[in-house]
């Protein structure tokens, strides 16, 4: 009979109350939940096959056609983070040799092609220095030069603070037989797609920037284009829990009865459909105009503070993410620890190539308001002034 001494003892940190602190999220995500959405994670737990949670995941897939203004049936919620639906984009279109070309201005660009060479594709790179984007004319000489069957580019460039334009794109990478990836896990709600009109066949977000969802469910939509070729690979995904095919079944995409595919983050899915909703009552016409409302009274306040945009061009701000140069002579950290802990208020530095370069002021969905620009311009003036200069 085996023995029943435990070796070890319940962990005494678990015998104490859990201690979150309450903080205003102005980094590049995750934001501030609002009361509707914090309540609607609360709520008791259902079934995930029971019939009242088949009718949310239907209202999520509605939520999420309207946010991507697409009419894809292959459109669902990746039960993980945006990560996961990078991941899942990349595994249900890529097979082994694959030409993938990707645009690489900032740490997105560089997290895709770690992903895709991990499938063994064959991953080409349009590279342009962080802050700046990428022109129709150069994409086509990339699409001319490698010919590739995938072309993947970031929306909303949360590292370097870049909203890419996305207009004709979808045409030109149709015209060379490319099918169109768009990441827009930092820009969905903030900043305008249209996933449809731009001729996107992949598209992807997540839960926990302007939606204001805790982090964890994350939307993604296929064109007709992208389901055939999912629908005429020579081998399966590697991942089942990922697999399109499987996933259309679980969601209901393809007109066949549902199939039980894995355990859906039940509360994760409420505050989704939540978020959704808040976005469908608002309007994403008014959403769009707030942020960018809001990211100029930002970006004006910035500079009257002395700070340089990091983003030259003003079309190419992503109004969600705002990025300045760390002001010569400062610590960029010392200056986002003295306003995290005299302010409460989280702002972030660089990532990837703009790292110890930036710092990333978020203002996404809830947290996109003129009473919050104001706030975090007076906590930055603060810093500035107590944070020592020429401690490097």
């Amino acid at each position: 009979m085996a023995s029943q001494n435990l070796s070890l003892p319940p962990p005494a940190p678990l015998l104490q109350p859990l201690s979150v602190p309450d903080r205003l999220l102005l980094g590049p995500g995750p934001s501030n939940c609002p009361p509707r959405i914090l309540s609607a994670g609360c709520r008791q737990l259902i079934g995930h096959v029971h019939k009242e949670m088949i009718q949310i995941m239907d209202e999520i897939k509605l939520g999420i056609q309207y946010a991507f203004q697409t009419q894809n049936p292959l459109t669902l919620a990746v039960s993980g983070t945006g990560h996961c639906a990078m991941e899942a984009a990349f595994l249900n279109m890529v097979e082994q040799g694959d030409k993938v070309l990707i645009a690489m201005n900032g740490f997105w660009g560089e997290r895709a092609t770690g992903i895709a060479k991990r499938l063994g594709a064959d991953v080409h790179q349009l590279v342009k220095a962080p802050g700046e984007f990428f022109t129709l004319e150069e994409i086509e000489k990339g699409l001319v030069t490698h010919a590739p069957f995938l072309f993947f580019i970031t929306h909303g460039e949360s590292s370097t603070g870049v909203l890419q334009p996305l207009d004709g794109l979808g045409e030109l990478c149709h015209r060379y037989n490319c099918l169109l990836l768009v990441d827009a896990v930092a820009s969905l709600g903030g900043a305008p797609i249209l996933m449809d009109q731009q001729g996107i066949d992949i598209l992807y977000s997540g839960s926990q920037k302007v939606l204001n969802a805790p982090p964890g469910a994350s939307p993604i939509s296929f064109s007709q284009r992208a389901r055939k070729k999912i629908y005429s690979r020579k081998t399966k995904p590697i991942s089942f829990y990922l697999d399109m095919e499987e996933l259309a079944q679980y969601w209901g995409c393809n007109d066949q009865p549902r199939k039980y595919h894995h355990t859906a983050p039940i509360n994760t899915f409420f505050c989704l459909r939540e978020g959704l909703a808040i976005l469908a009552e608002k309007g994403l016409e008014n959403s769009w105009k707030l942020h960018k409302e809001n990211s100029l009274d930002l970006c004006a306040g910035l500079q009257k503070l002395g700070l340089q945009l990091f983003v030259k061009e003003p079309d190419a701000r992503l109004p969600t993410v705002n990025t300045v140069f760390v002001p010569e002579g400062y610590d960029w950290k010392e200056i986002t620890d003295y306003i995290m802990k005299r302010h409460g208020i989280e702002i972030s530095g660089g990532l990837g190539a703009s790292a110890g370069k930036v710092l990333r002021i978020g203002l996404m969905g809830y947290n996109s308001t003129k009473y919050n620009v104001d706030r975090v311009l007076h906590a930055l003036e603060d810093a500035l002034q107590h944070c020592l200069k020429n401690k490097l």
